[in-house]
């Protein structure tokens, strides 16, 4: 009997044994099975891969119009436009391939020290290309309040202490950030970025105090000087404008002789030129406001204790600032009828290189052909 009890006290614990192994593997099995990609997350991955592509080809361009143009290179503005798009360039290889990985894995997609690294970059490229464009818009208004004097108030060494500037003043938060070990990987944004973990948050307070002063030094600073410099540049074109369109409504009266339609293609002229300047203007200011606004606003938002972001949202904030890297170079640059033309003679150039090297290959193997026939016939 003893002995019968023994095996049934073992087949028991087998048993249980064995249903406890079956209880475990679904809930392995079901760990190892890919995760399901929804809809929201294809979407925001493609449109990070497409914005890299667009941003990295855009901004190129642009550096390869200053190598092949020595008329683009001795404009004083043309430093603000390369440290720009040297800017956007970095945030498209470094910050954008990190963006894709965290939405596509759901996870930390790279190690704490290459975490912290991009963190680390993410905080210098943004406030610099801020930073960057605030210089071109105080470069406008400069070029156009004293046109006879822009030359004597904006000279090489000047756009080179604004750089230096824009420099130290994204270098110095960055390294207040390294410092504070506040990098790291946020689930909310899928990246590596300004965060605070946890464990710290008994830095809460200095923490806020940080995001608040690199938000407002950076953002809310650039957004005034940009609304100050556009908006005074404006009033100038439109008493410009005003002046014009007196000149011509005057030449019209006394030329009574002329054709109809030539009175109404110059007040058509007329009207583009004051639609211009405005369309401009709205241009450089809302694309700002509209790529950078949602994710300083959220930033600021999430730093009070009782709100919690939606990770779509976070990351499609994200997706804006890529959005405005890949449509710095349209806004400031490729638009222009000088950038324009160096593009197109460059297009040229190499249309003509692949033509020709086409030609020589058709001529070699034409030459190779009647060398191959010649030689049939003598054997």
């Amino acid at each position: 009997m003893w002995q019968g009890a023994s095996v049934t006290t073992g087949g028991g614990q087998e048993q249980r044994s064995w249903r406890s192994l079956h209880s475990i593997l679904p809930a392995a099995a079901a760990s190892c099975e890919p995760r399901d990609m929804s809809i929201p997350e294809f979407l925001l991955e493609v449109s990070i891969v497409v914005l890299a592509v667009v941003s990295f080809l855009t901004n190129l361009s642009v550096l390869l119009c200053f190598t092949q143009s020595a008329d683009l290179r001795t404009h004083v503005p043309g430093i603000f436009v390369l440290n720009l798009s040297f800017s956007n360039i970095l945030l498209t290889a470094v910050n954008m391939p990190a963006t894709f990985l965290g939405v596509a894995k759901s996870e930390k997609p790279l190690g704490d020290l290459l975490c912290r690294a991009v963190s680390f970059a993410e905080t210098f490229i943004t406030s610099n290309t801020m930073l960057s464009m605030a210089a071109l818009s105080m470069d406008r208004w400069i070029a156009v309040m004293f046109p006879l004097r822009y030359s004597s108030k904006m000279r090489y060494r000047d756009a080179f202490l604004i750089v230096a500037y824009s420099w130290l003043h994204s270098l110095t938060f960055s390294l207040t950030q390294l410092m504070m070990d506040w990098g790291g990987y946020s689930h909310t944004y899928a990246s590596c970025t300004i965060h605070l973990e946890v464990e710290k948050v008994s830095q809460l307070a200095a923490y806020a105090t940080f995001t608040a002063l690199f938000h407002g030094s950076s953002f809310a600073l650039c957004l005034f000087v940009l609304c100050f410099a556009y908006l005074k540049v404006l009033k100038v074109a439109r008493s410009h404008c005003k002046r014009i369109d007196v000149i011509t409504v005057q030449t019209l009266l006394l030329l009574v002789d002329i054709h109809p339609s030539v009175k109404e293609r110059c007040l058509t002229q007329q009207k583009k030129r004051r639609q211009r300047a405005v369309k401009k203007i709205c241009i450089f200011i809302g694309s700002f406001i509209l790529c950078f606004s949602p994710y300083v606003i959220t930033r600021l938002v999430e730093l009070l204790p009782s709100v919690h972001i939606p990770r779509y949202w976070g990351i499609a904030t994200k997706c804006l600032i890529y959005a405005k890297a890949s449509s710095d170079p349209f806004v400031y640059c490729l638009l222009r009828h000088q950038y324009r033309k160096v593009l197109v003679s460059i297009i040229s150039r190499i249309v003509r290189k692949d033509q020709h090297f086409l030609s020589v290959h058709s001529t070699s193997s034409m030459w190779d052909t009647t060398d191959e026939n010649c030689l049939a016939r003598i054997t």
